[in-house]
């Protein structure tokens, strides 16, 4: 299983959770977010791990700078159209499509994104485009009908990621971990990650 750290925004702590056995790091670049950071920071990371640039409703032309900056990954967490998914295609990079899940999230509304991204990212719904600690209730995954994989976001903590290796989906590509492995927004715990990392990497 793959790991996303997301939401760091502090240098040392960077460094210290790039030493981690993890596959992706997140950097949100939404001022709205307590975990907003304005720049890719300047830290050299193990090739092992690669920059998740993480927008919402933001400007091509801001998405270019971030690129410029050194991001390896496009994660657009907002609502985004497909036309627009499409437009950044020609980047070269892969492109993470987030949704909101609730009981009524209509799942055929990902059919037009297909041709477009790489990857879906499935988070708890909610008005602020995620950061709420919460989780959805991970059985409506079984209504999920496309090929494209996806990442799962929303509460994973200690408590519950066990359960999420019970999820027997060949498609679920990867989990993402922020809030409930904070010492405050945008600070991660390393012991808390590295305990979820032993679980989760069978280490």
């Amino acid at each position: 299983m793959k790991v996303k750290v997301c939401g760091m925004k502090d240098l040392k702590n960077i460094q210290s959770i790039s030493s981690l056995n993890i596959d992706y790091m997140g950097f949100i670049f939404y001022e709205n977010s307590t975990r907003y950071t304005d720049k890719v920071p300047s830290v050299d990371l193990p090739d092992s791990i690669k920059k998740v640039g993480v927008f919402v409703n933001s400007t091509r032309t801001y998405i270019e700078e971030k690129i410029v900056q050194g991001i390896h990954i496009i994660q657009l967490h907002g609502n985004e159209s497909p036309s627009f998914c499409k437009s950044i295609k020609k980047y070269n990079l892969p492109i993470i499509k987030a949704f909101g899940i609730s009981d009524a999230f209509q799942w055929n509304s990902l059919e037009p994104y297909l041709n477009y991204v790489d990857y879906f990212l499935f988070d708890t719904k909610s008005p602020n485009y995620g950061g709420t600690g919460l989780t959805f209730n991970w059985s409506i995954l079984n209504n999920y009908k496309y090929d494209k994989p996806y990442f799962l976001s929303g509460g994973l903590s200690l408590e519950n990621i066990k359960s999420s290796l019970e999820i027997k989906d060949s498609r679920l590509a990867a989990l993402d971990l922020n809030s409930k492995f904070e010492i405050y927004p945008g600070l991660k715990d390393s012991k808390q990650l590295e305990k979820a990392l032993k679980i989760l990497k069978n280490e």
